[in-house]
This record gives C-alpha cells, structure tokens and sequence, in this order.
C-alpha cells in the first residue's frame, strides 16, 4: 500500500473515518463490525490494548466480507506487525511513530498510519514508508497548526486527526479546511460495555454529521 493508494481508497469510501474500538471483545466483534459497516464505515481498528485483540481482528475480518478494512491500533513494535499479518489485518495504526513499525509494515505491504504531533515527526514517518499520518493527540492540534502543518507537507499523503472528535459537523469542516482528509474516532463512537443500538445512534451520529461538514464544505 502507497500512500497514494491509501489516499484514494480514502476518497472513494465516502466514509473516511476510522472506527476505534478500544476495548471492545471477542463476542461482540462479529455483530459491532457488521453494524458498522452497514452504516457506512470502511475502516475499523482494534487497539492491541483491548481483550485478545487479535481474535477480534479474525472475527471482524470474516464479519465484513471485504467490505472494509480491519486492522490493529495502538501497536507498537514490529513483532506486533507480524502478528496483525499473521491473522490478516491489513492496517497497522500507532500512537506514535517508530521507524520499525512502519518499515514492517511497508515489508507487509500493510497501511501503516503512525502518530504523529509535529511537522518533524511527520517528515520522518513520511520517509520511512508511511501511508497515513495520524494526527494525534488532536486536542494539541488545533485546526490552526494543522493548516500550517498540512502546507508543507505533500499533498498525497492523508492527514487524520485523533482525539477529542465528537460528531460535530462544524468541528470536521474547519479540520477539513485546514486540510484534514478524514478522523479517527475513539470514546465519542465506542465504549467498552455500549450496547450496539447504543453504537449504531453514535455511528450514524458521525456518519450524517460527516456528510454535513462535507456539504458545508461544498457552500464556501
């Protein structure tokens, strides 16, 4: 996966915005995946510090059919990589930025999206092979530095905040006008013990709030 490619997959979802189910289980991963992509997501992530995360990978990965992408969050050593791969995930979202992480991920041909707060950081992770940059903590990145961050940088390359996105469309659209190419969405779409009629009310909260953004977007 280029960043190119990932870019454009971002693009054509209609949908770019990463699901982050931390500290979801096994026996709720077939049903929580199903839902969610039927309300439109495309990407789904597991953060490796969740319950045998990587049996809910497997069962999300059978749950979707193809219809979206699964993979691990929170991961942070090169092993951990190699176990993603070994059950099929196919994206590899980190905190931070380590050279390795995304040097494995690149030899895996995984989409590797580490975490990144500065333009340095971005640079480097850009260097080392990455797909995606994770903006992150979102809170410390205000759509102001993000603007000036998203000026330098190449415009091929997809930049998602994280943290703190609620299902504001106001929010996402001056994230979007400072260059945002989609969010990933943690506590705001997901929490541990959420029933999945609770989950279904956040996803479809994010998923018209999105559209909305887009669509005022599309006005100025």
């Amino acid at each position: 996966m280029t960043a190119e490619q990932f870019h454009h997959q971002l693009r054509q979802s209609g949908l770019p915005l990463i699901a982050i189910l931390r500290g979801i289980t096994p026996d709720e991963a077939h049903d929580a995946a199903q839902l969610l992509v039927e309300c439109g997501f495309r990407f789904l992530e597991v953060p490796l510090n969740s319950p045998q995360p990587l049996k809910t990978v497997k069962i999300m990965l059978d749950a979707v059919a193809g219809k979206a992408q699964v993979g691990a969050g929170t991961v942070l050593t090169a092993e951990q990589v190699k176990q993603v791969y070994d059950v099929g995930g196919q994206l590899i979202i980190s905190p931070n930025f380590s050279p390795a992480v995304v040097k494995t991920s690149a030899e895996l041909k995984l989409t590797s999206l580490p975490g990144v707060a500065t333009p340095s950081e971005a640079f480097a992770a850009i260097e080392a092979g990455a797909c995606g940059l994770k903006l992150y903590p979102a809170e410390m990145l205000p759509p102001s530095v993000m603007k000036a961050m998203r000026v330098v940088l190449p415009k091929t390359i997809a930049c998602l905040p994280v943290g703190g996105i609620q299902a504001d469309s106001a929010q996402m659209e001056v994230y979007c006008q400072a260059g945002a190419d989609g969010f990933g969405l943690g506590g705001g779409l997901y929490q541990v013990g959420m029933t999945m009629k609770m989950l279904e009310a956040n996803a479809l909260r994010y998923r018209d709030a999105w559209i909305n953004s887009v669509k005022i977007s599309s006005e100025h």
